[in-house]
């Protein structure tokens, strides 16, 4: 025990936590390597054969040269460390990913770096770092088994003496067994390479030696592990016993304090890290450099804006090392946000399964060489980006927003990359970074007259450390001492050379200022890297500015924000949106939604209550610095780009670090061991003594002086334990909170049994339905919110944009929902590949009973029973069919999403989904049975939570594809009142909406339709049907016809119109006649339309009289003011007065709202509590209504009077004494009603009077107009003394009240104005 507690007493300060070893088990021998096995289980179940008997039995098609065995954790030292327990089965798998792979001497046997990383459950990271080689094998036991299965194999394959290509039952992913592991070993293999001959060819086996790390100093550990390779390889021992180094680096070598920089020792050189200060960017240690050069900056840029909008990634790659770097340089640019969801950088071949899995992610897929892309079966690819990197291109999803400043933020890029000689363009690996470790003789001799320096630097540094005893100390002073010496560094120093650094033969060269060609190239990817990094965090500092300002602190304290984490309103999403350039807009309302913004935030909040997460720290740090350089000008809510202003001095920060040594840790020194034991034996590595690794050294400072400190540490929280929440109900309520949306980050390496597959499945199909929940509680929440305010509650929240956001993302959450436990793969779309399927069966089963004479009498029926409109009938088929004629859309991922989008317009998407399930038999045929759509009860609460979509309108069809072509209906119903229902006149009717309108469109007599009602009762209508391009929502049609004939009268009750995709239906209420010499003789009327509710179809044929009062104060306009007197209403002056403000105060907020969110204007002028009707009330208050020679009088006749008054008044010079201002009105004036009265329109008097409004309004002349008129004498003949156009106070209020809408630009629809000559 003793041994463990001193190991790990000063473990989160260690440089290195394990050294482990793996290879084969001489004892177990040669065994199959079962992960393999179950690979072929998992595939045999995705065929639908019986896995069991696929997976038994050797699989002898393959030389054994090729095949994978099990490789085993030979050793790791130490035992254990407290809080970062060894996972053996992880640290085996992901060390020999493939398993152990054999050699003969006619192979490639080039060693091999790669890196791993291991996520635990609370997302925190382990680095573990690999050097693979070859070792001979020396067990004759494994050399005869070896043979043995090379026999047995040509037995069962007479014909493959040359190797075979790889004819695995495994498909192409199964990358557990490569052809080879370098492009290059494929020519250097001769014929007979294949084969296996113990008496002729010498067998070697894969080894691997592993640093496991809490931080990843990558470049640190290849060299560390590089030299232990070069000291088993070498022709003479090591300088010291190999044990020494473990020791050293597991216990001696701390980590390097922030912002300081260490040198330790490896076997040959000394090795030296840095690591970042508290204000700089974390470590990150890969070098970035090669990731562009592997891609090229345009992918990379592409592929980092994916990563922000948390789609599935997946990187593909034949080397480990190139997958490891793509996936941590991606991560590592995404500061100060963190990859919340899952991510496996190198994915097994046993975890293929995974792949399946219905959440983001971002994993790394070995390739087998020679592997055609297109072979590869990936479950779902509706949201993936597919990174293929050794051809250096990049598949992207369907339709994402681009990221801000995308060209001015490559070409920055581009700049820094061409700074360091790497062409932008990507494509060629870099020269400069080898992927294959340096061959091991070719280090190995050392030119002796350097040896005195390498010692004397050596001893210098022991003696810091006050490692030398005393005869060493004496040689150190006498080196120091030493004239000669002292004079060649004098010269040194002037000609700008360090004589001590001229070391290393074959290539290793001499880099500036002294540093190895290694050092070299290690500083220029520090640089390389800082400077990248700096130019992608820039780019956040100036898109989050102001982000606090956003961030809504609701809780008092941490626990209750806990607990009700879920129902928190975190961030003020909408207010942020409007406060942003509308370039950044897209991208923006897109990554706000993501999981990484909102643990971002969360940690923004809980860092009030606990210590600031680290990257937050760094960030803010950087924002309060930017606001001190440049006083928060409104200058960045523009979209012009800012570049990074600190690329410079980060450069120099690193530069300093790695020049100037902080630290150095202790020398390797000879330890307490036993003799004899471990003896070198050259290309052997040997059995190291676990009793001297298991234990750390009790007699150094620095590991006393951490130990302290750890206890100090204890106390503290011991003593803050009693004050806070206990804390792992604290940690369980943190789990929760930060696992809300997303699942595992990393699937459990350890156990792979089928039962824990399932487990993991289950957990995917809990996460779906969890997701599948707060999408639509989210979507409701916010559509509701903003009807609210269109009702007048409240502020809004949503942005079409923001809406548009949401249904993206629903649209990715069905398509993974369907994608998860495919039995067969068709297509990118899993859900349009099941509709289909469905539509297929369903055409077939249509067409069996066409042939068999079944009666369709009850549907025809239905059809007809609503009055006017045929019903439309509800069909997954049918709404297929649309989408499938759209020429606009050529994919199926697009054909998915838009028939989603329809569903959704048309409130059918619950249904349409329930419809399409309930065929069992081809939900079995297409799904495995832990599919998310094969768990009853889950699937009936999925259905169930989108159904509550159905409560709000959406229009997310209609507005996206504004293009297309769609087919409209148009009934015409008239009154039924004797022979007014009928017409000998050719009617015709033109149809206008937000996107355009569909031209007049004239209709045949002869389709006069008869339907009869419940009651058995006829009714009369035109139906007429035109195809247009899409109109989007319908606002008005205008209805008119030639008056030709002897039933030239036509009294119309309403027109309603339907969009027969969409189904939408619209009612235009008329209720007045059309005809010469009856109501206000107009033969052409413009309706003013509303959406219609759907179950309101039988209500659209009756009779409809004007709708009661109180429905809406403009609906008494549609009638004379007689007929009005004649109804006994008469709204008060108070009603008239408000309904006056209502409408000038709707067009006011019409026009604060985003332009793309401001809906018709006309429905506000025209509309039934429109501006027009608000006026049309105030001018019939006190109106003299006794009629004249019987016949009605119109407001348009006072207008028409009084400007005749005005004309006579003018040429008899009664005018020339008025104001100049006023002369010019009252011309204007004139001039507007004349051009009304001659246009070729029939619009009627009531029509003229809502133009002459509708020009003045637009125009700013109404409250010009408005004196004019109450000054003209005509008003004491029509208008009562108490009219409230004769009362001054109040004309004056209705003025002031005008006045407001001159602040905007009113514009008019086309159908309003046709044919008016200004």
């Amino acid at each position: 025990m003793s041994g463990t507690n001193a190991a790990s007493g000063a473990a989160p300060c260690r440089f290195a936590h394990y050294f482990a070893i793996c290879g084969i088990d001489t004892e177990t021998g040669l065994e199959p390597d079962e992960l393999a096995a179950l690979y072929q289980w998992l595939e045999a179940d995705r065929q639908g054969r019986d896995p069991d008997t696929a997976a038994a039995g050797e699989n002898f098609e393959q030389s054994p040269l090729k095949r994978t065995f099990k490789s085993k954790v030979l050793a790791h030292y130490p035992e254990n460390v407290e809080w970062n327990p060894f996972d053996q089965d992880a640290v085996n798998m992901l060390c020999m990913p493939k398993g152990l792979s054999f050699r003969t001497q006619a192979d490639s046997r080039e060693p091999q770096f790669h890196s791993f990383l291991i996520t635990r459950e609370d997302g925190s990271r382990t680095y573990g770092f690999v050097h693979t080689f070859y070792e001979e094998v020396t067990s004759p036991q494994i050399c005869s088994a070896m043979q043995t299965l090379y026999q047995m194999h040509q037995a069962e394959n007479p014909s493959s003496a040359t190797p075979s290509s790889s004819s695995s039952s495994m498909d192409s992913l199964a990358s557990s067994l490569d052809e080879a592991d370098s492009p290059s070993s494929s020519t250097c293999r001769s014929a007979a390479c294949g084969g296996y001959d113990a008496s002729r060819d010498t067998l070697y086996v894969s080894k691997a030696l592993c640093l496991i790390t809490p931080m990843p100093f990558m470049h640190g550990c290849r060299r560390f592990l590089s030299q232990m390779h070069r000291a088993v390889t070498a022709a003479s021992p090591p300088p010291l016993p190999l044990e020494s180094y473990v020791h050293n680096i597991l216990y001696e070598v701390p980590l390097p304090p922030p912002g300081r920089s260490l040198k330790f020792h490896g076997v040959y050189e000394p090795i030296v890290c840095q690591r970042p200060g508290p204000g700089e960017l974390p470590l990150a240690d890969f070098p970035l450099g090669q990731t562009f050069t592997l891609l090229g900056v345009e992918n990379l840029v592409q592929l980092f804006n994916c990563t922000l909008l948390e789609m599935q990634i997946l990187l593909y790659s034949q080397d480990y090392q190139r997958l490891m770097t793509v996936a941590e340089g991606i991560t590592t640019l995404l500061f100060p946000f963190q990859w919340q969801h899952v991510y496996v950088p190198i994915l097994p071949a046993s975890l293929l399964h995974f792949l399946d899995a219905p959440v983001p992610y971002l994993m790394g897929l070995q390739s087998k060489e020679g592997t055609d892309r297109s072979k590869l079966e990936l479950p779902q690819e509706a949201n993936l980006c597919f990174v293929d990197i050794d051809n250096h291109c990049i598949e992207l999803p369907e339709d994402f927003p681009q990221f801000p400043n995308k060209p001015e933020f490559i070409q920055e890029l581009s700049e820094v990359l061409l700074r360091y000689g790497i062409s932008p363009v990507g494509g060629a690996p870099p020269a400069s970074v080898p992927t294959t470790t340096t061959t091991p003789g070719s280090v190995s001799t050392r030119h002796p007259g350097l040896k005195s320096q390498q010692a004397l630097r050596e001893l210098e540094d022991d003696g810091r450390n006050g490692n030398l005893g005393g005869e060493q100390l004496a040689v150190l002073e006498l080196l120091q001492g030493n004239a000669t010496l002292e004079r060649l560094q004098a010269l040194a120093k002037r000609t700008g050379v360090r004589v001590e650094a001229l070391r290393g033969v074959g290539g290793e060269g001499e880099g500036q200022g002294g540093r190895t060609a290694v050092e070299e190239e290690e500083l220029r990817n520090a640089k390389l890297n800082v400077q990248l990094r700096e130019v992608f965090a820039s780019r956040f500092t100036t898109m989050f500015a102001d982000y606090e300002a956003f961030v809504i602190q609701s809780a008092p304290d941490l626990e209750s924000w806990l607990t009700n984490r879920e129902q928190m309103h975190n961030f003020d999403k909408a207010s942020f949106l409007s406060d942003q350039p509308e370039p950044y807009l897209p991208f923006l309302s897109h990554f706000i939604e993501t999981q990484m913004f909102a643990t971002f935030i969360d940690n923004k909040i809980m860092s009030q209550w606990e210590e600031k997460e680290p990257l937050l720290r760094v960030f803010d740090g950087r924002i309060d610095k930017a606001r001190l350089y440049n006083v928060r000008a409104p200058s960045l809510r523009s979209s012009n780009y800012q570049r990074c202003t600190v690329l410079k001095e980060s450069a120099q920060a690193i530069e300093q670090r790695l020049m100037k040594i902080d630290h150095t840790a202790i020398h390797p020194h000879l330890l307490d061991m036993k003799i004899g034991q471990g003896k070198y034996e050259q290309g052997f590595f040997p059995k190291l003594q676990s009793d001297v690794l298991s234990v750390g050294p009790t007699n150094n400072k620095w590991s006393n002086r951490t130990a302290t400190a750890q206890r100090r540490k204890d106390r503290h929280r011991q003593q803050t334990e009693h004050l806070t929440l206990d804390n792992d109900l604290k940690e369980k309520y943190m789990q929760e909170a930060r696992s809300l949306g997303k699942n595992l980050r990393q699937p459990k390496l350890s156990d792979l049994s089928p039962a824990v597959i399932a487990q993991t499945n289950w957990k995917f199909v809990e996460g779906l339905l969890k997701e599948c929940r707060m999408k639509t509680k989210r979507m409701l929440v916010e559509k509701m919110g903003r009807e609210a305010v269109e009702l007048g509650h409240g502020e809004a929240n949503i942005t079409g944009l923001e809406e548009n956001t949401l249904i993206a993302s629903l649209c990715d959450l069905l398509e993974r929902i369907w994608s998860h436990g495919l039995q067969v793969k068709q297509g990118k779309s899993a859900l349009w590949s099941h509709l289909l399927h469905y539509q297929a069966r369903e055409e077939k089963l249509e067409q069996h009973q066409a042939e068999s004479p079944v009666s369709n009498g009850p549907e025809r029926r239905k059809s007809e029973s609503s009055i006017g409109m045929p019903s439309l009938r509800a069909s997954v088929i049918q709404d297929m069919r649309h989408i499938q004629s759209m020429g606009e859309i050529k994919t199926d991922v697009g054909r998915a999403r838009a028939w989603i989008r329809l569903s959704l317009e048309k409130k059918l998407l619950s249904q349409h989904l329930k419809q399409l399930l309930s065929r069992q038999a081809l939900t079995k045929k297409l799904y495995k049975r832990y599919a998310f759509l094969r768990c009853e009860e889950e699937k009936e609460q999925f259905l169930f939570h989108l159904l509550s979509l159905n409560t709000v309108d959406y229009f997310c069809f209609t507005s996206v594809f504004t293009t297309i072509m769609i087919p409209y209906r148009a009934v015409i119903i008239p009154i039924k009142k004797l022979s007014n229902a009928m017409t000998t006149s050719n009617p015709w009717v033109c149809v206008s909406g937000e996107l355009g309108d569909s031209g007049v469109r004239q209709i045949t007599k002869n389709i006069l339709e008869m339907t009869f009602d419940s009651a058995f009762r006829p009714h009369t209508h035109i139906d007429a049907m035109f195809k247009c391009q899409n109109l989007g929502k319908l606002t008005t049609v205008q209805l008119g016809h030639d008056n030709s004939g002897l039933l030239a009268k036509w009294l119309v009750d309403c027109v309603m119109v339907r969009n027969e995709i969409t189904g939408h239906t619209y009612k235009f209420p008329c209720g007045r006649w059309l005809g010469k010499g009856v109501d206000d003789g107009s033969l052409e009327r413009v309706l003013i339309g509303e959406l219609a509710l759907p179950n309101a179809d039988e209500d659209f044929g009756r009779g409809c009289r004007t709708p009661d009062m109180q429905h809406s104060p403009g609906q008494t306009r549609r009638v004379s003011i007689t007929s009005m007197g004649g109804r006994g209403y008469k709204p008060t002056s108070a009603q008239i007065q408000e309904a006056i403000g209502e409408a000038v105060n709707s067009i006011c907020k019409h026009f604060h709202k985003p332009e793309k969110e401001r809906g018709s204007l006309t429905i506000l002028l025209c509309g039934e509590v429109g501006l027009v009707g608000a006026l049309e009330l105030f001018f019939h208050n006190g109106f003299k209504s006794a009629r004249l020679f019987q016949k009605t009088v119109f407001v348009w006749d006072f207008v028409e009077k009084a400007v005749a008054y005005m004309e006579s008044a003018d040429q008899m010079g009664d005018m020339q004494e008025t104001a100049e201002p006023l002369g010019l009105t009252c011309v204007s004036l004139c001039h507007y009603v004349s051009a009304i009265n001659s246009s070729p329109r029939n619009i009627g008097k009531d029509g003229k009077f809502q133009l002459l409004v509708c020009l003045g309004a637009r125009d700013r002349l109404l409250i010009q107009w408005l004196p004019l008129l109450v000054e003209c004498p005509v008003i004491q003949r029509m208008y009562e003394e108490s009219a409230l156009l004769r009362d001054r106070t109040t004309v004056n209020a209705l003025i002031a009240v005008l006045q407001t809408l001159h602040d905007f630009p009113i514009t008019l629809e086309a159908s309003l104005v046709k044919g008016i000559d200004l």
